[in-house]
């Protein structure tokens, strides 16, 4: 469970903002997207691979 503190004079806008920041960081909208259909591990091991090389080529480029 997330609990946000509202300070004294914060704004709803900030109060939300950090709770929207807060869960996304826990990940559950992430992972209840990942369950809607079932994957097989050689699927999810070759899209994860597939980043990986992307992300490299990313930082390759850069540099």
């Amino acid at each position: 469970m997330i609990i946000i503190n509202v300070k004294d004079g914060e704004s709803l806008d900030k109060a939300l903002k950090r709770f929207k920041k807060k869960f996304e960081k826990t990940g559950v909208l992430r992972e209840l997207r990942s369950r809607q259909a079932f994957e097989k591990k050689s699927v999810t091991r070759r899209t994860t691979v597939k980043n990986a090389i992307y992300k490299q080529g990313l930082n390759l480029d850069a540099s």
